[in-house]
């Protein structure tokens, strides 16, 4: 089996190749790079081939070298606060990369089966009541990559219908673990807290807003369902990726603290505000499985763990 990864070497993209090198070493893995990116180290069962996802013709060459069985886009602006910041780039990266994909694989008259990677950020400040959230949900995206996301997902659901692709979709939950990128409040916390702990930062750590409630799963958990979705998944359909279970930012940051070795004051900074934030969060996995089996394995309190051990080989190699 041969597979295409765009995102190869992002957060999720890593372990997705952690999880086919020891589960399944048969899979031929193709991973896109950005082009002119130096210094890129990638697993020696992993091919790699360079590309600008928000070129066409770029995108297009790729596919004249590799005919892939199935393919996974990772490949994403995923910030919503830098969403904010760059709307224009976030919908160039997360929209248009998705479509020239799936164009590229039109044209061929090529069908793997292909993974569509979205948010549970598309479900917006859903109504209390209707929390567990479930796919069926109205979606209501009230930042630019929820947008983003929106718009990438209706696209994939076209090329299915229109084309008879095998496109999935993913609503994926809030995805942490060990190699999480700091602009993300749980991470943020992990990696001041590891600093503070070397003596790099002021026994002071900054948060933003501690209320709101997420869905958390941990990234090795997530990249084992959407391997399942790829083998048994509907094609066209949608699928939450989440646990099921909401805790608060603050619970988050107070067991985080616990395994701390320093103590810390906490301090609310208003650039890690966001101009709007969505109260809650919670899915319901129930349709991913009835469809594949999967049942997360590993609980937050590992997770969180692993994640601040992660920060702390990050920093001290530093």
């Amino acid at each position: 089996m041969k597979l295409l990864l765009t995102g190869v070497t992002g957060f999720v993209g890593t372990h997705l190749v952690e999880l086919l090198q020891r589960e399944r070493p048969d899979v031929e893995v193709w991973g896109v790079v950005r082009r002119g990116v130096e210094r890129v180290s990638l697993p020696s069962c992993v091919n790699k081939i360079e590309a600008e996802i928000e070129h066409p013709a770029s995108v297009d060459a790729v596919f004249d070298v590799v005919t892939p069985d199935a393919v996974v886009h990772l490949a994403a602006q995923s910030s919503v606060h830098q969403s904010w910041l760059d709307p224009d780039g976030t919908l160039r990266t997360n929209l248009h990369g998705t479509l020239y994909v799936l164009e590229a694989l039109r044209r061929r008259s090529l069908k793997p089966a292909v993974l569509v990677v979205g948010s549970a950020d598309e479900y917006g400040a859903a109504d209390a009541g209707r929390l567990p959230l479930r796919e069926d949900c109205p979606l209501r995206p009230n930042s630019p990559y929820a947008v983003s996301k929106v718009a990438q997902g209706y696209l994939a659901l076209q090329y299915a219908l229109a084309f008879g692709m095998h496109v999935l979709r993913t609503r994926t939950f809030p995805t942490t673990g060990p190699g999480r990128g700091e602009s993300f409040a749980e991470s943020s916390f992990a990696k001041q807290l590891a600093e503070i702990e070397c003596g790099r930062r002021a026994p002071v750590l900054e948060v933003g807003n501690l209320d709101a409630v997420r869905d958390f799963s941990d990234v090795r958990d997530v990249v084992r369902a959407y391997w399942l979705l790829l083998e048994k998944g509907t094609p066209g359909e949608v699928y939450n990726v989440c646990s099921g279970r909401g805790i608060a930012i603050r619970e988050v940051l107070e067991r985080l603290i616990a395994r701390a070795r320093v103590r810390v004051e906490v301090r609310v900074e208003a650039g890690r505000l966001r101009p709007s934030d969505v109260p809650a969060l919670v899915g319901d996995p129930e349709r991913l499985r009835r469809a594949t089996g999967w049942q997360p394995c590993l609980p937050i309190e590992r997770t969180l763990e692993d994640l601040l051990d992660d920060w702390r080989r990050r920093i001290a190699a530093a």
